[in-house]
Formats: structure tokens, sequence, C-alpha cells
């Protein structure tokens, strides 16, 4: 069997008496999109912000391939090819958004935020970021401000500067969140033509079953910080548990 490209081990942390991710072991590939489903509580975004670095465990370890990360920070994680899709709260929102894509390109490049350079190189920057906004459909809104944009070209923009890291994992935390029914297939158009790289691994918190249904190669589920199911997404929706704890819905309705 391929090994994981990432996998947690008995990841673990409380906060005070409450423990949020209890225990949870778990192995994701390469060409797999993984979504993790439970209800509002369940450690989804807490389990998102250990593998990424925003938080520290109280036990266990993550593996990233054959490497213990689990003492680096945020920013070292995002190094080893960990991308994380955030809302724009650390973004330029006066600059435009071509030069935001930019900035991450030249980031990616290892070039740092330098201001002056030289023509040739400063193109060649400017090209690459613009093939991402190509990518993401955002071509149409190069020049306006970040902070013009309407949430669904936000969203598309947290795509985009993904892309521009490149990341061999890509971890999205309901990424159609608040878009209206015309803006959140587009967002799930990029997701799968992510997808379509099979050297990509893909991790997905998502509530909408559609969204979880059409895009899942396996679901995992968490209940109460722990995990209670993990598997093909017809078998796990088919489970009794997870009927009771998420889905909130009879045998029959759930089919």
């Amino acid at each position: 069997m391929t090994p994981a490209s990432l996998r947690i081990e008995d990841l673990t942390i409380r906060f005070g008496g409450h423990t949020a991710v209890d225990a949870v072991t778990c192995a994701f590939q390469a060409g797999e999109l993984t979504v993790i489903v439970g209800p509002n509580g369940a450690g989804k975004t807490t389990c998102f912000n250990l593998i990424s670095g925003q938080l520290r465990p109280s036990a266990g370890r993550i593996f990233k391939g054959d490497r213990d990360i689990t003492g680096l920070s945020a920013s070292a994680r995002a190094k080893t090819g960990i991308g994380r899709a955030f809302q724009l709260t650390n973004l330029f929102p006066q600059l435009s958004v071509l030069e935001n894509v930019r900035l991450a390109v030249q980031a990616q490049h290892g070039l740092g935020p330098v201001i002056f350079r030289r023509a040739r190189s400063f193109g060649k920057l400017r090209d690459e970021a613009y093939s991402f906004l190509e990518a993401t459909r955002l071509a149409g809104v190069a020049a306006q401000p970040v902070s013009a944009l309407s949430h669904g070209d936000q969203r598309k923009l947290e795509i985009a500067l993904l892309l521009a890291l490149k990341p061999d994992i890509f971890m999205f935390d309901d990424p159609t969140a608040g878009m209206s029914v015309d803006e959140a297939p587009v967002i799930l158009e990029l997701i799968e033509e992510i997808r379509k790289d099979k050297a990509k691994t893909i991790l997905l918190v998502e509530h909408k079953m559609d969204v979880v249904r059409s895009l899942a190669d396996r679901i995992v589920v968490l209940h109460n910080g722990a995990l209670v199911a993990d598997g093909l997404p017809n078998e796990v929706i088919a489970l009794p548990l997870v009927r009771e704890i998420y889905l909130g819905m009879p045998e029959e309705s759930a089919a």
C-alpha cells in the first residue's frame, strides 16, 4: 500500500477539563479527497487547526510522509507543503487581487516581500500570479482591490493563494459557507480541478450533505472529539450511528 501523505496518531487536545479532539488516529492518501463531517462542536475545525499548526496538541503526533511535524509552527508546516484556505484576514485589502497573489508567488519562491525587483523577474512573478487568477476564474477582477470583491470571489481568491503556494496537501474548512446557490458550484468545480492531480491530498470539512456526496472519496465522522466512523461514503452514510448523530434522519430518508 502507498505510504500515507499525512498521518495523525492519537491526536488529542484539551482545553481545561474539555477534550475537544480525543485520541484521533487517521491516515490520508495522495489522490484522495476526504470529507470530515460531524455535528457542531464535534472537533472538525479544531482537528484542522492541529494539523495545520494553529494549535499544539496535548498529546499525539502528526506526520507528513515519514516526517514528524508535530513540533513545527504553522508557517514551517506550510513550507512542507500543507496548504490551508483561510478567511482573507491576512491580506492587503487595498492592493489589487493580482498583487496579493503575486506576493504569495514571491513567498513561494523564497523571495519574501521585497518591493524593488528587477523588471524581468517582477514580470515573471506577475505572469505566474495571473495564471492562478485564470485558473480560479478571477482574471476579470485582477485589477480590483481585494476589499471590493464579492464573497464568492473572496473564496476563489483563497484557492488562488493556495495554488500559488503549491502545496501537496489542501485543506478546506466549509468552503461554500455563506455562498449563494450560484456561487457555490464554482468553488466545488475548482476543488474538482485540484483533485484531478493524483499527487494531491485534499481534506475538506463540509456541512452540506449534497456536497459531501458529490465530492467525497471517503468520509471521516467526528463526534464529541472522537473518530466514530471512517470509510466509503455510501457505507458511512448508511451506519445507524452516523444517521443518529449527524444526519438526524431515519434510514429511508438518508438513502
